[in-house]
């Protein structure tokens, strides 16, 4: 096994966690009175994330891996956990509202108003830096730029219109 297979298989098992996770908590929300915004946009959002796993392990699998893009890439899953445990049972990979909850303002949202957002846009560039494969990460990071414009517009009108109630 190289080390380009283990980190794609951590990085595999990961997202899949994270989705289960996201299904959790999207459950336990909506059933407290959440609402979801903007779902149309949900399943362009997975094919792109999906399509980027599955093109790195076609063609990272077996590349030597960039030790300073590992590290990079490493310092961001440090920080996407530090978001899980600040979102806690809030966190998704969907737009939920929660009416009359509070916004989070803590932890990296007190810097950045998307920093997941933010950190998963640096991740798909780097990890595929990291396994000298420039062209794919061009590609997603565009694609994923495509989804998150119309992602974070959508987030946005949400979380005006929660800020108008409070």
């Amino acid at each position: 096994m190289t080390l380009a297979t283990l980190i794609l298989a951590l990085v595999t098992l990961q997202r899949l966690g994270e989705l289960v996770l996201s299904r959790y908590n999207t459950r336990r929300l909506l059933a407290q009175g959440a609402i979801e915004i903007a779902p149309d946009h949900y399943p362009f959002l997975v094919a792109v994330h999906a399509a980027w796993l599955v093109t790195l392990w076609i063609w990272g699998r077996d590349q030597d891996v960039s030790l300073v893009g590992l590290s990079i890439f490493i310092l961001l899953q440090a920080l996407r956990f530090w978001v899980l445990a600040t979102l806690g049972a809030r966190w998704t990979t969907r737009i939920i509202v929660l009416p009359d909850a509070p916004m989070i303002a803590a932890g990296p949202y007190r810097y950045l108003s998307h920093p997941n957002y933010a950190i998963v846009a640096a991740e798909i560039a780097v990890l595929p830096l990291a396994l000298h494969l420039a062209v794919i990460a061009s590609i997603f990071t565009v694609l994923n730029a495509l989804v998150l414009a119309i992602r974070i517009r959508a987030e946005a009108r949400a979380l005006e219109a929660v800020r108008r109630q409070l």
